[in-house]
């Protein structure tokens, strides 16, 4: 079975890249199997979601910043 490292690793990745159907197997058993890992993947998109859009506004008040 696939470590927890790797899966939370492969979970990252899959943001970023899309997983080999080989990888998406085995991560797919893993996580069907690991309460923790499952839980990972739910947050893992939500957190990247929350993250670019706290960076957008970010952007957005700099971008007032220089205007004044």
């Amino acid at each position: 079975m696939m470590s927890c490292e790797k899966a939370t690793r492969l979970i990252s990745e899959a943001q970023e890249r899309a997983l080999s159907l080989t990888e998406k197997i085995k991560l797919k058993m893993h996580v069907m199997m690991c309460a923790g890992c499952k839980n990972f993947s739910l947050q893992v998109p939500f957190l990247s979601k929350a993250m670019k859009a706290y960076a957008k506004g970010f952007d957005e008040g700099r971008d007032d910043e220089v205007k004044k």
